[in-house]
């Protein structure tokens, strides 16, 4: 079992302290960095500022944040025997810092990216390795060294996927949380975990993040009329069947306690909410009032879903689970599938092949490329010589934004003057 001076090692010394403890000064390095304030620019599913209705990003992860921080506190409420092994500003920092790593466009710009680096670097790009790679290697804070340097605890409980890419075992061929060029620092942050378990802190984190998920976007969506319930529970035979095969590890019962969690779903709405299940959305008092209410419950209840059952082990109960997995489905079939929505994703996916390649190709062996901006030159010596992984570090770094606008000025679609930077 590891100690409090295990969990709040650094992989490099730290020398200077003040008022706040370890896992505080953790929580306020991710809030105050440059990768944190980027997600302000970043898709949460739409395009980041494409209407004030949709969430981007950063939006979601504060409120990721503040699910995660009500989690933690109330397993300590619960279970005050284990103060030893979860810390809420752990849990707040690590929701803080869950998706720092995401590209611009989304998950769109993750897959792309992983399909590209791969051409040259098996270790290819994921999401939640990039954002290890941040914390430790990539963000600016130090002169002595790369990385805002957090806390063992603190990186571990980010890890939702704590294992780097082995692409002989299916489980980790697909989602991982490091990259072997990064490898030392993982194995730090693991270094009490020889297993492939999540800590307690990182259950949490992913728990908060799938309540913030499965709610939050579902409800920007119900806001802008984008998904009519009496329709989506007429749908209830292909949400089951598509969520049953979406469900990782799922049960041989699966499909039918989806049905059941659907089934409560609709009972939910039908009792509480019709005029959310019945009426098209145009923002009335009575629905804006039923909506909110809607989302407060729905966020409850799955905070009480979490028990600790015996040290290490998190337990969500089963019928929320199967709920946020209809949820999520729902959001599939009814937004992540709209054509418009695709349609979209196609022009964004050839930006960022473009950005890609004219970086890769136009970096020399020694020297990076003399056309990007000042920002950004750094990550060549971050890179260690991979030019895919200096590309790659050079586009999720990026907003979407500022991609567009790099974008239209390396070949020729924009008018900008060369006086406006566009990457500050």
């Amino acid at each position: 079992m590891w100690t409090d001076q295990d969990r709040s090692e650094r992989f490099h010394e730290a020398t200077k302290t003040d008022q706040r403890n370890d896992f505080e000064r953790d929580r306020d390095r991710i809030l105050y960095s440059s990768a944190f304030h980027r997600l302000a620019g970043i898709t949460q599913v739409v395009r980041a500022g494409e209407q004030e209705v949709f969430h981007n990003r950063q939006q979601h992860t504060l409120k990721v944040a503040q699910v995660g921080r009500r989690l933690a506190q109330r397993c300590l409420a619960d279970h005050p025997s284990f103060a030893h092994s979860i810390d809420a500003e752990v849990v707040e920092a690590a929701c803080l810092a869950h998706d720092l790593g995401h590209p611009p466009f989304g998950h769109v710009g993750e897959a792309l990216l992983d399909e590209l680096v791969q051409k040259t670097d098996p270790d290819g790009f994921e999401g939640n390795a990039q954002t290890f790679r941040i914390l430790t290697k990539l963000a600016l804070r130090f002169p002595e060294h790369g990385g805002l340097n957090p806390t063992r605890a603190t990186l571990a409980a980010t890890l939702k996927y704590p294992w780097l890419r082995d692409k002989s075992d299916p489980n980790k061929t697909l989602k991982w949380s490091a990259y072997k060029a990064d490898k030392e620092a993982f194995d730090f942050a693991r270094q009490f975990h020889p297993s492939d378990d999540k800590t307690i802190e990182a259950t949490l984190m992913d728990w908060a993040d799938d309540i913030a998920y499965s709610v939050h976007d579902l409800e920007d969506f119900h806001r802008c009329g984008a998904i009519p319930w009496i329709e989506v529970f007429a749908s209830g035979d292909l949400i089951v069947e598509q969520a049953a095969k979406k469900w990782h590890n799922a049960p041989s019962n699966a499909p039918r306690l989806l049905e059941k969690a659907l089934g409560r779903l609709y009972e939910f709405f039908d009792e509480f909410y019709d005029s959310l299940l019945f009426e098209r959305y145009v923002g009335s008092k009575d629905q804006r009032l039923q909506l909110r209410n809607l989302t407060s419950t729905l966020i409850g209840r799955f905070i009480k879903a979490a028990k600790i059952v015996r040290p290490g082990k998190v337990r969500i109960g089963m019928d929320e689970q199967t709920t946020v997995l209809v949820l999520k489905q729902i959001f599939r079939e009814f937004i992540i599938k709209s054509p418009s929505l695709i349609a979209q994703q196609h022009g964004q996916k050839n930006i960022l092949r473009a950005l890609y390649g004219v970086i890769l190709t136009e970096g020399g062996a020694q020297s990076f490329p003399t056309f990007l901006p000042m920002k950004l030159r750094y990550l060549w010596e971050m890179a260690d010589g991979s030019k895919a992984r200096f590309a790659a570090d050079c586009v999720a770094s990026l907003t979407e934004k500022e991609v567009v606008g790099m974008y239209g000025r390396l070949f020729g679609t924009s008018d900008s003057s060369v006086l406006d930077p566009i990457v500050r």
